[in-house]
């Protein structure tokens, strides 16, 4: 547990931060009972070393976490405090669980010094106990400890996207995913763009970095947190690119570990990360494929699509055994007068549920492309947008919005929010 000393008495409880690391990109929000904590995270939220994260912070403790999270997505990291017992702590936490997303990290703030209630804590899931009072620099550290000590997991989840062939849309289909979760998450998504020669992303984003994945994979000793923050550019809010060059003054014969700590450095750093791989099959696509926590598959509806979206999945399911089923999206439906294997068909003959079907819709993606736009800026309300919105629900784990609950807190916690959230 983490117990501070006293903040009251204006004498500081830790050290000046010397040995304070910066927090990566995460997603923090936090849900108080009493002012003093609402204000020492606000004051966390401000230090420098916490400079990429995003902080919202609201009042109303455990119970209003779990109204607001009925709804809503649960961020990377979910502080939670409250004034009960161990009793009602225990019961509000299992009433909180059932609205977290899987990978969402918990640390709940008490006001006793129970190791008991530890220890329940932790057989729970949740990822520590902090305990009043306790200061920024104990927050910060607290927070670092679960993303940058030896035995943590990386912060962010991979999403690789390939074509079942050229010309299949898996880039487009890869861009608005990213853009979606960017909007729907509140979290820093980052799009790495491994189609060195003939790369699309730059001209989806309407983008013309300097730097590219090429500067990154010729210097692999220079590639840390730091170096990344540099080739990075910035598309919208919480989105950025790391593009290709898309330049064919040389070769890109790559080794098949060319990528590892690239695809390491982004995921200990970002919360989303989305890779667009090319329609090639060599030793560094496999290993990338392997590496990665889910595959989605970009096939259109014809047999060739068919046949090697299915040699694609038996491929993976011998690579990736104690992985996720690769998830198939089919796209380009409705071609006018062209014959076409129906969606169900197609699920049948791969015995996979499909993740999405995307419509033909040649002026809405024309439009998108050559503007450097995503379908969602084009027409927000469009049903293609809401089905790249629902892609990505699903790659993270959300197979729907849920439905808002009513409650008597509602009313009471729309006001608090209102007056005390703080975007990071």
């Amino acid at each position: 547990m983490t117990d501070g000393g006293d903040r009251r008495t204006g004498t500081p409880m830790s050290d000046n931060g010397i040995d304070l690391r910066p927090i990566p990109r995460i997603a923090i929000q936090a849900f108080c009972e009493s002012p003093d904590v609402a204000a020492v995270l606000e004051q966390a939220s401000g230090d420098r070393r916490m400079a990429k994260t995003h902080v919202k912070i609201h009042m109303g403790g455990i119970a209003a976490a779990t109204d607001f999270y009925s709804s809503a997505p649960t961020p990377n990291l979910l502080l939670v405090e409250s004034r009960e017992k161990r009793e009602q702590v225990l019961e509000q936490i299992n009433r909180l669980a059932g609205v977290c997303d899987p990978g969402t990290k918990v640390i709940l703030i008490g006001h006793t010094n129970d190791v008991v209630l530890y220890r329940e804590l932790l057989r729970r899931g949740v990822s520590d106990y902090m305990v009043v009072p306790f200061d920024l620099y104990d927050v910060i550290r607290e927070i670092g400890e679960l993303y940058l000590g030896n035995e943590s997991t990386p912060v962010g989840r991979t999403i690789a996207f390939i074509g079942a062939k050229g010309g299949a849309g898996s880039s487009t289909v890869a861009h608005n995913v990213a853009f979606a979760l960017s909007r729907s998450y509140e979290a820093d998504v980052v799009v790495a763009d491994l189609d060195l020669a003939w790369g699309t992303a730059g001209l989806d984003f309407n983008q013309d970095p300097p730097q590219t994945v090429a500067d990154a994979i010729q210097a692999p000793d220079r590639i840390d947190d730091v170096f990344l923050d540099r080739i990075l550019a910035k598309c919208a809010d919480n989105l950025s690119l790391l593009a290709a060059p898309a330049a064919l003054e040389r070769a890109y014969d790559h080794d098949e570990h060319t990528f590892d700590l690239l695809v390491d450095v982004i995921r200990g750093s970002v919360p989303s990360v989305v890779i667009d791989l090319p329609h090639q099959w060599t030793a560094w696509v496999r290993r990338v494929l392997s590496l990665v926590d889910d595959v989605v598959i970009t096939a259109t509806p014809d047999l060739a699509s068919l046949r090697n979206t299915k040699n694609l999945v038996d491929q993976l399911k011998i690579m990736r055994p104690n992985d996720r089923e690769a998830k198939i999206v089919v796209n380009q439906i409705g071609v006018p007068k062209r014959p076409e294997i129906k969606p169900d068909d197609f699920r049948k003959a791969l015995g996979i549920d499909l993740l999405a079907t995307v419509p033909f819709d040649p002026a809405l993606f024309g439009a998108a492309a050559n503007n450097g736009q995503m379908i969602a800026e084009i027409n927000a309300k469009s049903p293609v947008a809401e089905t790249f919105a629902d892609i990505a629900r699903r790659v993270m784990g959300r197979a729907e919005v849920r439905k808002a609950k009513k409650s008597a807190l509602a009313p009471l916690l729309a006001k608090l929010t209102k007056g005390r959230s703080k975007a990071g």
